[in-house]
């Protein structure tokens, strides 16, 4: 370690790297950072950024073609310009890869990019392979792995053969397929199914169990139903057996029988890209290729720090960034945590899906003993004037004490709403607090407070505003 501070060693260039290195560097360090591939990881580029605009265009088609206002406001389908949407897509993904990595990593005089792919030799030593082919060994104080994950492929016989596509190279289609299978019913399963369906392809869901299995099984069936009205097929408890792609069209074989599309989307999980670290070899633990890390972001190897996709912590890029940050400042000589008790989680379909903390059954299993309360949208004033009411909120309590344990919320602006509730939790409010808040009215956040409100009176017997 020099009298400057110490030399930390990034590999990888996403959201979790970034604020390691940005972090470190701000505290004194310097900083090398590897990057295989593309600056910026996958949320700029392939997940986060370029799916959201894809599927806000989707709401904008849907809306123009079919609202709850048709009877007073004249409908008509959109003709879909696929090439100008991804090239309006494609345009903003490079803006902000620009603007929130390669500049700022070009101008920060505190860290050294190399363009290629790291690997341990040791536990103070990397090997890369520069992507112009040479070879060159990084020593370092202190490393952060920040490496990612990449869509995990199912060994279903046949698939391998195919021209398949996965969330990333479903978000650069130059054309929109008339007929699509999606296998997997997860987070991104269900947002891009639903964004296709609705610039124009007929879509079919293949659900293992259900979809959305992980979430509170109202929040499926809410999903499942939004999809019903739209048109969007789900076929529940049905894996594909086979799949084969003759004359231009994909077959699926599964217990429903033969399904056939001109595009099969598969997207069934993510898988961290840990293959290549040499890590078994340098004696940092993995539990299915996820690397173990605790709350300071360290790794089973002292001075070896991991954060986002890449670990055993949940896939969202505000955990990995969260995450990247405090590794940053620990790598440094500080002393930070990562707290996940109050985690926010947004799933983008219409309506929208928005959890914090505990599902009922969850609080259960951990010992809780619980009041819940499920609050139909038909009871909040702004879903009533948007006639969008299909919906829920719902609410975990402690029992007792009232204390606030768990939101989980199908709505319009779900999203929006979620990080109230977060900062509910954060202060360890009783849903009598949140019941005898100040909510702007007709909102969508006025919902948390009229949920609350049912744990200890009728609501639909308020006037507009009641307390």
């Amino acid at each position: 370690m020099s009298e400057k501070g110490p030399h930390i060693a990034v590999i990888g260039s996403g959201g979790a790297a970034m604020a390691a290195a940005l972090k470190a560097a701000e505290r004194g360090a310097s900083v090398t950072l590897i990057e295989r591939g593309t600056i910026g990881g996958t949320c700029v580029n392939t997940g986060c950024v370029p799916s959201k605009i894809l599927i806000r265009a989707a709401h904008i088609a849907h809306l123009r073609s079919e609202s709850p206002f048709d009877a007073g406001l004249n409908a008509r389908a959109p003709a879909v310009n696929r090439p100008a949407l991804l090239a309006q897509q494609q345009g903003r993904v490079e803006e902000l890869r620009y603007a929130k990595y390669e500049g700022i990593l070009r101008d920060h005089s505190g860290i050294t990019v190399l363009q290629g792919e790291a690997r341990f030799i040791d536990s103070k030593s990397l090997s890369v392979r520069l992507n112009d082919g040479d070879e060159q060994i990084v020593h370092f104080d202190r490393a952060l792995i920040g490496t990612g994950a990449r869509p995990a492929i199912p060994p279903v016989p046949g698939l391998a053969d195919t021209p398949y596509l996965t969330s990333t190279s479903a978000l650069v289609l130059d054309e929109i397929p008339p007929r699509m299978i999606v296998i997997g019913a997860s987070v991104l399963a269900v947002e891009l199914a639903q964004a296709f369906a609705r610039l124009g392809s007929q879509v079919t869901v293949l659900a293992r169990s259900r979809p959305l299995s992980r979430a509170d099984p109202a929040v499926g069936e809410a999903v499942e139903a939004a999809f019903r009205r739209e048109g969007i097929e789900v076929l529940k408890q049905t894996e594909a057996s086979r799949v084969d792609y003759l004359d231009n069209e994909f077959l699926v074989d599964t217990g429903a029988g033969t399904l056939r599309a001109d595009q099969l989307l598969v997207a069934t999980g993510r898988t961290p890209n840990t293959d290549n670290l040499n890590l078994e070899a340098i004696g940092v633990e993995t539990r299915g290729g996820s690397i173990v890390a605790d709350d300071h972001m360290q790794t089973t190897v002292p001075d070896i720090y991991a954060a986002g996709d890449c670990t055993d912590q949940p896939q969202f890029v505000y955990v990995a960034a969260a995450g990247g940050s405090r590794a940053g400042v620990n790598m440094t000589g500080g002393d930070t945590t990562l707290d996940l008790s109050a985690m926010p989680a947004v799933i983008f379909t219409d309506p929208q899906v928005a959890t914090v903390g505990l599902t009922e059954a969850e609080a259960t299993r951990q010992g809780f003993k619980v009041d819940t309360r499920t609050l139909d949208l038909k009871n909040v004033p702004r879903a009533l004037v948007n006639f969008e009411t299909n919906g829920f909120i719902k609410m975990v309590a402690e029992q007792g004490s009232g204390r606030l344990l768990g939101v989980q919320a199908v709505t319009g602006e779900a999203g929006e709403l979620i990080q109230t509730a977060v900062m509910a939790m954060r202060a360890r409010m009783t849903v009598q607090d949140i019941g005898d808040e100040l909510f702007p009215y007709l909102t969508m956040v006025e919902g948390l407070k009229l949920c609350a409100q049912t744990f200890s009176k009728d609501v639909s017997k308020l006037s507009c505003c009641a307390v």
